[in-house]
């Protein structure tokens, strides 16, 4: 008997949610089978079987929440041996303090029309948020996954036979927040309601809280010409057929930054803690981008952005783009960032400071592209200029590394034919 634990599926992770079993008690079950979805502090993510074997019980049904470590089933392997542990508390770190009481194993579904209470319709949290986005109720969505589960074939049925037929009055309509209990006054005159954090939005506030009172930051600010790196990108962009492979400005400024760093190394760094404390210099350029999703704020990693060509970080980036807004990136797409990107141009956004990402040691804000009028030899002449802010732990990069860093950033950005090579 094997103990399925809680994974680890990223590094910031210390607990995770059941968002749907694949695999029911008595499902015969092979390595590298799809066995459970779970939700993290980042993500949606499937985890699949590393054993052989018949699912005997599961311990943590979906929905509920436990930490890493903590026996969420059990794999009957043909051993006729007891399952380490059993009973008893998971003895390694981070584990919970005892098991679980089992919960009653979900019956294989069988196929019959037995209804599922509307009270405890299950769904997994991405078919509950494209049902609030859609205007969907679940209570009057069939389900057809185990148990009555609404997957999201379901979700899409009823997405087409409402638009065929006449729309379904929805309880929640499209973006509008779930009302939930809350600790309101009811004299409180400003009609407030509580909006519990997800998984994201929990870690997304425990890691900005941590860095904004716990690492001694400093800003420093520049401003680059580029009309040049735009002359640039559109003679790019007429050798490239059609929309998909079109290089965006961010991703020649992805590119810019990645050298900078190589030539800069004491900004591509992170601060050890411990003893008397360490810069920790990082042989690879990982660059995180700061991306919007429906979930909330999630940075992917570009990896070794500084030995991609421009069209390779196009082409990653946009499926790092694409995976985060239907929540589907894994722990490799968000690890081991050593520096990070955030760009709010294209909200118009003309200067803002960014947070630093720990445990790296810096974040730079990009703004948006401006016209301004620059005085070129005793002339005034139209420009695009574009404001970029660095945020830095002042613990391991100095204000004058800071400024050497950002004086190569701008030089590549008015000369970008750099950038290239």
């Amino acid at each position: 008997m094997i103990d399925i634990l809680m994974p680890r599926l990223s590094d910031t992770m210390t607990e995770g949610a059941i968002a749907a079993w694949h695999k029911q008690p008595g499902d015969p079950v092979h390595a590298g089978d799809l066995l459970v979805e779970i939700e993290t502090d980042k993500a949606l993510m499937e985890q699949e079987a590393y054993d052989d074997g018949i699912l005997s019980e599961i311990l943590v049904a979906a929905g509920e929440n436990v930490p890493i470590g903590t026996p969420i089933a059990r794999l009957d392997d043909g051993s006729g041996a007891a399952a380490p542990g059993s009973g008893a508390a998971p003895a390694q770190a981070g584990a919970a303090p005892a098991s679980p009481a089992p919960a009653s194993p979900v019956p294989p579904s069988t196929g019959s029309a037995t209804p599922v209470p509307v009270e405890h319709r299950a769904a997994t949290p991405l078919v509950r948020r494209l049902a609030r986005e859609r205007g969907i109720d679940l209570a009057e969505v069939a389900g057809t996954g185990p148990g009555g589960r609404v997957v999201r074939a379901d979700l899409e049925a009823a997405i087409g036979r409402r638009t065929a037929d006449t729309p379904a009055e929805p309880i929640v309509p499209a973006e509008t927040p779930i009302a939930v209990e809350t600790h309101v006054p009811p004299s409180d005159a400003r009609a407030s309601r509580a909006v519990p954090f997800d998984a994201i939005r929990q870690q997304i506030a425990s890691r900005l809280s941590t860095s904004a009172s716990e690492i001694p930051s400093f800003t420093a600010t520049a401003s680059a010409s580029v009309d040049e790196l735009l002359a640039l990108r559109a003679r790019i962009n007429e050798q490239r057929p059609g929309d998909a492979g079109r290089i965006s400005v961010n991703d020649l400024l992805v590119r810019a930054v990645a050298v900078a760093l190589r030539r800069h190394p004491g900004v591509n760094a992170s601060y050890a803690p411990g003893g008397r404390g360490a810069t920790l210099l990082h042989d690879r350029v990982h660059i995180g981008i700061a991306v919007a999703s429906p979930a909330g704020l999630v940075v992917p990693v570009l990896r070794d952005a500084d030995r991609l060509a421009v069209s390779d970080i196009s082409t990653r980036t946009r499926g790092l783009v694409d995976r985060a807004s239907e929540r589907t990136l894994g722990t490799v797409d968000m690890s081991d960032g050593t520096f990070t990107i955030s760009n709010l141009g294209m909200f118009g956004v003309d200067h803002f400071t960014a947070i630093i990402n720990p445990p790296q040691g810096a974040i730079l804000a990009v703004g948006a592209i401006r016209d301004e009028v620059a005085l070129v030899d005793g002339e005034a002449r139209p420009s695009k200029r574009l404001s970029i802010t660095l945020t830095a732990d002042h613990r391991i990069i100095d204000g004058a590394l800071a400024a050497r860093f950002l004086a190569s950033l701008t030089e590549l950005l008015e000369q970008p034919l750099a950038v290239l090579v």
